[in-house]
């Protein structure tokens, strides 16, 4: 079906120049910046982020960073639990990088100035999540360590005045060069002077460090920016996206009623790491049989179980029993969970608290090599935004700040030194058009119904033809209108990905097709023809082209 193949935005009315420019400010992004200033201090490194610098989707991780860094791990073990997890759908090499470079990112982000928690005798303090066989979440401020992390990078971009940064701007549209290549972007800033409204930057190479596509669902742990855009962006300039259809949904989400939209307040999974567990209305723990983990089972295992237990009781969630933590336990470990809960009336020192699985983390995204590199030249990706192949069908848990960290740093090693010579822009013939904000709830309500955790190929027959309908009726441009149109963009991607996957697979649930089906255990990936439809298709490929996976020259 027909998506826009640019958005209808006004001529720029500014421009400006920057060597590299990065979209999104949370650990992928900021890493990405202050890595590539760090190897070539002569090139001007722009930070565009939608909202302000702290804004994304970073500060809300609550659990933690994973790597091998305690007594007795190894990346060997780290590498077993993240490739169980991923439920055969990971790429190996990626995983290896992931976990053997693990380590020494997360002591540079030490060195930088972040402060984990720690036990009185100065010993790092590590928990355990779902999946996990060790103890090697490494956490912050109890239940605060994306805010922390976030707090050291953005301290770190202030200290480097070579870098740029430009807050409240919407990444609209790549320019491209005559071959296809980076030229630059088009921004939409909310700001006053020179920089106001729709402009361009023109550029070498883009870092697409731009978050997740949470608010494709009417429930998301994803904060209101998360609406697909860097995957919208790349894909109308002809990048490929990959695995759309593996999309985590967190099992542990505060409950908050039939007709809660938008954000929802997460219960991390390390509150289950510390001991809590789930139980049915009977009061009955149900978790016991349905994975040697129990309660600590990779997170589809969980969210599946959960959904299993609500349909079977007619219920519309289960609880999470922490009450035995205690008080001066729950503050000291997790005061800002403690704090949100009291905020929606549940008390979990004394009461059960009411959770149900809300769409949490997309696995796939912008097809990338192991350095960061998307089928566009000079566009690379990384963090959620990006398919870099370490998550597979369902991400490990507290691996998604890792994979950021790692990727970036990954980037920052070979974009210098293979930085596209300068080049006009040259003009976007294609259709220009906008898809109304009034049809995002329709949208949003359609995906969580006929694309949420559980499918159907009936069901998802129907929600594309529901988003077919969507782009009917004609819209001005503006920030609703660009993000629903992106939001449009992503959800047909997925949805034709999800229905041409027809087996069951990590975070992927297809009723009519419950079995996983290792003939099939490739990707799907998904682009736009020169018509402006999303294509999807299956493909044995590995994550990455062996071709462009050797060490940078």
């Amino acid at each position: 079906m027909p998506v826009p193949q640019r958005l209808a935005a006004p001529a720029p009315g500014w421009v400006t120049r920057a060597d590299v420019v990065v979209v999104g400010s949370g650990i992928a992004g900021l890493t990405a910046a202050l890595r590539i200033d760090a190897a070539d201090p002569s090139l001007r490194v722009l930070v565009v982020t939608k909202d302000v610098l702290n804004a994304g989707s970073t500060q809300w991780a609550q659990g933690g960073i994973a790597a091998a860094l305690g007594p007795g791990d190894t990346p060997e073990q780290h590498e077993r639990d993240t490739l169980v997890a991923g439920a055969g759908a990971c790429d190996v090499e990626a995983v290896h990088a992931l976990v053997t470079e693990g380590p020494d990112a997360v002591h540079e982000l030490i060195a930088l100035g972040t402060q984990f928690d720690h036990h009185p005798d100065g010993e790092l303090s590590l928990t355990r999540e779902g999946g996990h066989h060790r103890d090697r979440i490494a956490h912050a401020g109890g239940d605060a360590t994306g805010a922390e992390i976030q707090r050291a990078l953005i301290a770190a971009v202030e200290r480097s005045p070579e870098i740029e940064v430009i807050q409240h701007a919407l990444a609209v549209d790549l320019l491209r060069s005559a071959d296809g290549g980076v030229a630059g972007l088009t921004l939409h800033v909310l700001g006053e002077g020179q920089r106001d409204g729709v402009g361009a930057v023109h550029c070498r190479a883009v870092v697409l460090a731009s978050g997740g596509l949470g608010q494709v669902f009417s429930q998301s742990t994803n904060p209101s920016v998360s609406t697909g855009d860097g995957m919208a962006l790349a894909m109308r300039a002809g990048a490929r996206l990959r695995d759309l259809e593996f999309v985590q949904f967190h099992p542990t989400v505060m409950w908050l009623g039939p007709d809660s939209q938008g954000q929802q307040p997460l219960i991390s999974e390390a509150v289950r790491g510390e001991g809590a567990f789930l139980v049915d209305w009977e009061g009955q723990r149900f978790m016991q049989g349905e994975h040697e983990l129990a309660d600590l089972a990779p997170r589809d295992v969980v969210a599946k179980a959960i959904t299993r237990r609500m349909i079977e009781t007619g219920q519309p969630h289960m609880w999470l029993d922490a009450r035995h933590l205690g008080a001066d336990f729950w503050a000291r470990r997790f005061p800002t969970i403690l704090k949100v809960c009291r905020e929606h009336g549940v008390d979990p020192v004394t009461e059960l608290i009411p959770v149900a699985p809300a769409q949490h983390y997309a696995s796939g995204g912008v097809a990338t090599d192991l350095w960061g590199r998307s089928s566009v030249p000079g566009l690379y990706a990384t963090g959620e935004v990006a398919c870099s192949g370490v998550h597979g069908a369902n991400r490990l848990a507290s691996n998604s700040l890792l994979e950021g960290l790692v990727f970036s740093r990954r980037i920052a090693e070979v974009l210098p030194g293979e930085l596209r010579p300068w080049a006009d822009p040259v003009a976007d013939e294609r259709p220009a058009w906008l898809v109304s904000g009034r049809r995002r709830r329709t949208l949003q309500d359609t995906m969580t119904a006929r694309a949420g955790v559980l499918r159907t190929q009936d069901g998802l027959a129907e929600a594309l033809a529901v988003l077919a309908e969507l782009g009917a009726e004609e819209a001005a441009p503006g920030v609703d209108t660009w993000e629903t149109s992106n939001l449009l963009t992503i959800s047909t991607a997925l949805a034709q990905a999800a229905l041409v996957r027809t087996e069951t697979r990590g975070s992927h649930w297809r009723e009519d097709h419950p079995d996983r089906d290792d003939s099939r255990a490739g990707h799907i990936d998904s682009w736009l023809d020169e018509d402006g439809r999303v294509t999807s298709e299956w493909t044995h490929a590995p994550s990455t082209d062996p071709s462009t996976t050797g060490a940078p020259a």
